[in-house]
């Protein structure tokens, strides 16, 4: 069997994101990075399908020379090699981006073999674009399905679970097939450190994919606002009493 997962680095998750000048990129100088919370669950996924199945495991990333800090994170959990487009840093839109992953699975399915699951994350954690996944997938041709918090093999199909309100819907795909998966489906193993230092042998297969001409525009990014907090004076000593009371019954602890 062969899994693939593709990872982005992004800001860390908790991090405050704070807008550049120019309101087109986030300022990341203050920033740490890591991989998307959906993708992990991704990488975690496609290392015990493995251990359960026997065969090769393979991380990629389109991203700057310091991306490879992400692919030996996931090589340090079970990964067997990784990819690395490189980049000189600047955000590529999905289309550009599907279509540099697409060239590189294509080369190594050429030299390798088909992979039988290619797993994305469902949305990255920083421009939840919600698109790369679902164009790979058409590109290549292969079946695909998001929003997954389970995943099972049975013979040559594999079985997707997608919560929705009331209960969960239920796909089988054949394989190969494409799945974007969500935080949730799994938890995540720690690296050791017998796994950062084997991560460190293990191979990274560099290349520099030729960026093409935009087809689409970023017009503006924007922070939503937070939901803000506000404070409602009940009253003043003993004469406040009522208004509590009367409050902790509509809030159901009275």
């Amino acid at each position: 069997m062969r899994v693939l997962v593709c990872v982005k680095r992004v800001p860390f998750t908790g991090g405050k994101m704070v807008l550049a000048a120019d309101s087109m990129s986030l300022e990341t100088k203050h920033l740490g990075f890591t991989i998307s919370p959906h993708e992990e669950c991704g990488v975690e996924e496609a290392v015990r399908l493995i251990e359960a199945n026997g065969g090769e495991s393979v991380v990629l990333t389109l991203g700057p020379p310091e991306a490879v800090e992400q692919l030996r994170d996931a090589m340090a959990l079970g990964i067997d090699r990784a990819i690395h487009l490189q980049t000189e840093g600047a955000e590529w839109d999905p289309e550009a981006t599907a279509a540099a992953i697409v060239d590189a699975i294509r080369a190594d399915e050429a030299a390798s073999g088909p992979f039988d699951l290619i797993f994305f994350g469902n949305e990255s954690a920083d421009s939840g674009g919600f698109q790369v996944g679902l164009r790979v997938a058409g590109a290549l041709g292969r079946p695909a399905v998001t929003g997954l918090k389970g995943v099972r093999l049975d013979g040559a199909s594999v079985r997707c679970e997608q919560e929705v309100d009331g209960g969960r819907d239920v796909y089988v795909l054949l394989m190969p097939a494409v799945l974007g998966v969500k935080e949730g489906l799994n938890l995540p193993r720690y690296p050791s450190v017998p796994g950062r230092m084997r991560a460190g042998r293990k191979p990274v297969a560099v290349s520099t994919p030729s960026r093409p001409a935009a087809r689409l525009e970023l017009v503006l990014l924007v922070v939503p606002p937070g939901q803000g907090r506000r404070a409602e004076v009940l009253g003043n000593g003993a004469a406040a009493a009522p208004a509590v009371v009367e409050m902790m019954r509509k809030i159901g602890v009275a």
